[in-house]
């Protein structure tokens, strides 16, 4: 994901951040121009982008270590006017601007919502804040691939929806299960208690277990259903992951009862990855996305990460790359591992597990390089 300054003052703001904590400007991020602006509200009620030349008087204090100033919204944007979403302007939980002309209360992130949690329990309303920032994110890097994001409203055959449920409101006999099903995401809410979801971590022998990549890997199914299945792309599919038509049920039942094959590590980037090819391809399009919105970000910082090949000569990994130019994967995963590799020994000074807790074989790479080829074919559609 790309930084993002205050176009009042030019102090850093966050992703999630629905107001600027230097000057107190208010921000909404424009989905039409993914973009964070500062914006202001007009007689009317609407809210317009505030364009730096006109407000910036000092860089804030976190904008020194930047190395360009806040941009000011495109051209196509300046101007326009927007309403808070619904979310936003109800319940502070999205921070997102619908366009004046649309017809929508929710913004493109929301409006895949089919239920909520009951914000009538204790808790709930912070749990599904926590969601809702996830989501964003997982929004943001789906429109930044210029990937379909369309809800059953506006698709009802191929629309995305979302449930968040929680266990205390379902029947005993029925658990809800994280999952996907026909375009429907269903997400525990649970997940969003991070002792609960550490619990669930460690009980489930897990390396890696966020709200970020729940929604990146079952947004990874429904793409399935979209890009390979009705998109035509089963055989070239079959050929790298696997025969889908295996009995799913029977094979997850295996994987649970006797684990992981042996020598996973020499063909997956997880034991779940191993369970059943649909899970291959849910895990390593995760991955992907995980992938290039880190890199995106690094690249907004100006990282660089140096490393000495083993002819002695030496290496600058620099991950400024736009996703819709590069046609091959591989200079995309040549950033990708050293920047891992400096940004692990970064979290392991600081006591922390490594940020990126997974080793590579060559055959996920592979399969990694054919979702960004699906990924770029499905832009646009």
């Amino acid at each position: 994901m790309r930084t993002f300054a205050c176009q009042s003052c030019g102090q850093a703001v966050y992703f999630e951040n629905w107001r600027c904590n230097h000057c107190g400007a208010a921000l909404g991020f424009l989905p039409d121009a993914l973009q964070l602006v500062a914006v202001e509200k007009d007689a009317a009620g609407f809210w317009t982008p505030i364009t730096p030349c006109d407000k910036v008087h000092r860089p804030g204090v976190l904008a020194r270590f930047f190395s360009r100033r806040p941009e000011p919204p495109p051209a196509k944007v300046a101007g326009r006017r927007y309403r808070k979403c619904g979310n936003y302007a109800q319940h502070n939980v999205c921070n997102w601007m619908v366009p004046e002309e649309s017809g929508e209360d929710l913004c493109v992130a929301c409006r895949p919502n089919r239920t909520i949690p009951n914000l009538g329990r204790p808790g709930n309303p912070e749990k599904w804040y926590r969601i809702e920032r996830g989501k964003r994110r997982l929004i943001y890097g789906l429109l930044r691939l210029g990937l379909p994001v369309r809800s059953r409203d506006e698709d009802p055959e191929h629309g995305l929806a979302f449930d968040f449920l929680a266990s205390q409101d379902a029947p005993p006999d029925q658990p809800v299960l994280t999952g996907h099903a026909d375009g429907l995401i269903t997400l525990n809410i649970d997940e969003a208690d991070p002792v609960r979801r550490e619990r669930i971590r460690v009980d489930m022998d897990e390396t890696y277990r966020t709200l970020v990549g729940h929604f990146r890997h079952e947004i990874g199914h429904y793409y399935w259903d979209l890009l390979i299945r009705h998109g035509g792309r089963l055989e070239s599919f079959r050929a790298l992951f696997g025969d889908e038509r295996q009995d799913y049920g029977e094979a997850l039942e295996d994987h649970y009862r006797t684990g992981p094959p042996v020598h996973w590590q020499d063909r997956y980037l997880s034991t779940y990855a191993s369970s059943h090819p649909w899970e291959d391809w849910a895990e390593t399009w995760a991955h992907y996305l995980h992938i290039v919105d880190t890199l995106e970000t690094a690249a907004h910082f100006g990282i660089e990460v140096e490393w000495c090949l083993p002819d002695g000569s030496v290496r600058t990994a620099d991950p400024e790359f736009d996703p819709y130019t590069i046609a091959d994967f591989q200079p995309i995963i040549e950033d990708w591992l050293p920047l891992t590799f400096a940004v692990n020994n970064l979290n392991r000074s600081m006591g922390q597990q490594d940020l990126y807790p997974f080793v590579l074989p060559q055959p996920a790479i592979e399969k990694l390089a054919y979702v960004h080829g699906v990924v770029r074919a499905g832009a646009g559609s």
